[in-house]
């Protein structure tokens, strides 16, 4: 699969007294651009919280900030798998601005259930996040 592209503009309220995108918002951007992926994988969350009592949580995250976005740009958030295993699945998620990458990000997601307790990655939601790897 080629990697899930997620367009968004930069609006006045993601900006900071200097003009540029406060650096928080790109969490914001990439847990967007993060459902909208798994929903074209075929992970439906609200499904699988209310079938399975799952629900998947950010376990580690990794930013490297490069370049600033400002008001009214247009940005596109790449995100593919890097690795996927039986217990998390680590998500590459880039933020650009045409063909300047802005921001990078390494994503490290589970699956944990309503005690709050880690579960492994449903056989499905695997599946559905291992088509999501480059080259398949």
């Amino acid at each position: 699969m080629t990697a899930h592209r997620f367009e968004l503009r930069v609006y006045y309220e993601d900006t900071d007294f200097a003009g540029i995108v406060y650096y928080a918002n790109y969490l914001k951007f990439i847990e967007r651009a993060r459902t909208e992926a798994l929903l074209a994988a075929g992970i439906d969350q609200v499904a699988l919280e209310r079938g399975q009592g799952t629900v998947f949580a950010v376990r580690a995250l990794s930013v490297d900030y490069r370049a600033p976005a400002r008001f009214q740009d247009v940005l596109t958030v790449r995100t593919t798998a890097a690795a996927v295993t039986a217990a998390r699945a680590r998500l590459i998620q880039e933020v650009w601005r045409t063909d300047e990458l802005l921001v990078a990000a390494e994503v490290d997601v589970v699956c944990l259930g309503r005690d709050g307790r880690p579960r492994r990655l449903p056989e499905p939601v695997r599946a559905a996040l291992g088509g999501m790897l480059p080259g398949l």
